[in-house]
């Protein structure tokens, strides 16, 4: 399949003050499309003004769900350069959250290098300023004008751009966490440990229930027991108890994250042991009280890292090392932004440059 490019009559002017790009409300010229239906395969790909998707209201994805997405970054280097993170394990997790739901394969290869062509062509929209990126918002999904419950066979998989700000505006300021005991974000044997946009809807009613009680974000605990640990919002926990980062086990209902997988060997290169297991609140509240419980922190995509510095666990309130950041938390920061800037040599071999 040929890759075509669709040129803008007009370009859109770029922001020109950065501290206010906040996140995911701006976006480029261009986009990147792809079609399939069900007799010609993947038909069609361009890079195209960005626009409003035409679908028709009986759309299966407006009933019953058939999409998957991606969040993904690329970052301009002091000297210029564009550095993207990983972007092939990005599109790999996309792919495979597609086969969860029964939708049609693509080819990963061509994506990935059609996402290439889309970043060059845009890369005057990268925003320079310290901690800014440019969001990269890979989507795919079943366009059938089809009221039924059945598998699509009409597709879009579309990549949208957005500069962005500083995730912490005000500074890597540590948040507090309340932990969701009624409800549950996944289980075993569903679709919690792919990226589809129903796990982010079942998701809302807690958090909104969170934010009215003043607190960041929601800590989601297993949905069988109801005490095991899983992941917070829409990133993945990691605790440090006794010099140790300890992390809840992938076991089928937990977001395989990727800035998780990098944090993890990240750690066990700077000699931090690293231990994936089941953690219990019990046990997360035992070691706050005996003075083991070191951090507590996220990993994703928008934050990178995101310190914890207070649990709220059946009224009982955990505060992490006085509510403030702790210092592994602070050098994991550190050098996996150091990584993706180009600040700091990337021995791991997780950054390309798109040039």
């Amino acid at each position: 399949m040929e890759l075509k490019f669709v040129k803008r009559d007009v370009l859109k002017e770029k922001p020109t003050d950065e501290t206010k790009l906040g996140f995911g409300r701006i976006f480029t010229d261009y986009m990147l499309m792809m079609k399939r239906d069900g007799e010609r395969g993947w038909y069609s790909a361009q890079i195209e003004p960005y626009g409003d998707l035409q679908l028709s209201p009986a759309a299966l994805v407006l009933h019953y769900a058939q999409e998957v997405f991606e969040g993904m970054k690329a970052y301009k280097t002091d000297d210029g350069r564009v550095l993207m993170f990983r972007p092939w394990d990005n599109i790999k997790r996309l792919a495979t959250s597609a086969e969860r739901i029964c939708m049609a394969p693509f080819d990963q290869e061509f994506v990935l290098n059609s996402l290439y062509e889309l970043i060059k062509m845009e890369k005057d929209w990268i925003p320079t300023s310290p901690g800014t990126s440019l969001y990269i918002r890979p989507t795919y999904i079943g366009v059938d004008p089809f009221v039924g419950v059945q598998p699509a066979k009409e597709y879009l998989l579309y990549v949208i751009l957005s500069p962005v700000g500083a995730y912490y505006a005000s500074g890597l300021s540590p948040v507090q966490i309340y932990v969701e005991s009624k409800y549950v974000r996944a289980v075993k044997g569903g679709t919690g440990h792919h990226k589809t946009g129903g796990n982010y809807a079942a998701s809302l009613l807690a958090g909104e229930k969170a934010h009215e009680k003043g607190y960041d974000q929601v800590l989601w605990l297993d949905g069988k027991e109801n005490k095991y640990v899983e992941e917070v919002g829409s990133m993945n926990i990691f605790f440090k108890i006794k010099g140790e980062l300890v992390t809840p086990m992938l076991a089928g209902s937990i977001l395989p994250g990727i800035t998780r997988a990098s944090i993890i060997e990240l750690a066990k290169d700077m000699g931090i042991p690293v231990t994936e297991r089941r953690i219990s609140m019990e046990e997360i509240y035992e070691a706050s009280l005996d003075g083991s419980l070191e951090e507590v922190f996220g990993s994703g995509t928008a934050a990178v890292v995101s310190p914890v510095g207070e649990l709220i666990w059946e009224d009982k309130h955990i505060i992490v090392n006085g509510g403030k950041m702790g210092e592994t938390t602070q050098k994991l920061y550190d050098t996996l932004t150091g990584i993706q800037y180009g600040r700091i040599p990337d021995k791991f071999g997780w950054t390309v440059e798109v040039k």
